[in-house]
């Protein structure tokens, strides 16, 4: 009996065309806008430009144009210095809290369930709705002389905090709200049913989806504070070196015809807003990074 070994036949070169060659990699798609969206990029850059950038180019370029001594005769006025001082005091202390009461606020709008909610909820825009000089004349009547609860601030600092307050709660509330409604709640359920506590639960589940709207919300209310006017004049009474606010003292300068001493003076306030812009969105990525 005879056994027949069949070997196989050695590998011999792929053919070309077959499925042997190795993969080329895939390019990265180039991002084109097409007619339409570059149309709309263009307009809406023209749009930004002559409300934005063209205003806040003329103002440096007009307080330059006065040399480096505007800026230091308007930062070394001692009346300036103090409005500085108190403007930006305030409005960091004022922004603080709105990161907190703001956060209640929408947390028991969302969350609870109340008689009279829906009239809290329309409420809150009123400080968006009022003009800021009828702001001011509300609550002069309000904490002014002859005030009807007992409370009268004005003249004082406290008017300065009181003002800045008012007109600048809404931007937390309505930036936090609408996160706060989108949040699931299974997460949440989950971490209790594994034991953890409500403040725990917020802490490590609620919070972290919340800070960037926190945040942006208080770069919002920082800015509004800073460049307040209306809401301010009329309570503070707009006393030199005691609470007078930088916004007064622009108006004062213009006033007086020194056009270089305030185009500085809102230089650098445009400076002090951008730089707390960029600490608030570098505080929410440390934030977001520490869960």
């Amino acid at each position: 009996m005879t056994t027949l070994t069949v070997r196989p036949a050695p590998p011999g070169p792929p053919a070309s065309g077959s499925d042997h060659r190795r993969p080329r990699r895939a390019r990265p798609k180039r991002h084109t806008l097409t007619g339409g969206s570059g149309l709309g990029l263009g307009v809406a850059m023209i749009w930004f430009s002559l409300l934005v950038l063209i205003p806040l180019a003329a103002v440096v370029v007009t307080a330059a144009g006065g040399g480096v001594g505007t800026f230091v005769d308007a930062l070394t006025n001692a009346q300036t210095l103090a409005a500085l001082r108190l403007t930006v005091g305030a409005a960091l202390v004022v922004t603080v809290l709105n990161m907190v009461m703001g956060t209640v606020i929408a947390w028991v709008l969302v969350r609870d369930r109340f008689w009279g909610k829906r009239v809290i909820d329309l409420v809150i825009d009123i400080p968006f709705a009022l003009p800021t000089i009828v702001a001011g004349l509300v609550l002069l009547s309000l904490y002014g002389p002859g005030s009807p609860i007992g409370v009268q601030v004005n003249n004082t600092r406290w008017a300065v905090f009181l003002a800045l307050a008012f007109v600048t709660l809404p931007f937390v509330v309505r930036t936090v709200q609408p996160v706060l409604e989108e949040i699931d709640t299974d997460a949440e359920d989950a971490a209790a049913a594994l034991g953890a506590d409500r403040f725990t639960t917020f802490r490590r589940v609620v919070l972290p989806a919340l800070v960037p709207a926190i945040f942006s919300g208080a770069a919002l209310s920082f800015a509004r504070a800073i460049s307040e006017y209306g809401a301010v004049v009329l309570l503070s009474g707009n006393l030199p070196g005691r609470t007078e606010v930088v916004s007064v003292r622009l108006f004062s300068s213009i006033e007086g015809g020194n056009t270089a001493a305030a185009a500085a003076l809102a230089t650098v306030m445009l400076l002090i807003a951008l730089l707390a812009i960029v600490v608030l969105d570098l505080g929410q990525r440390w934030v977001a990074r520490r869960g």
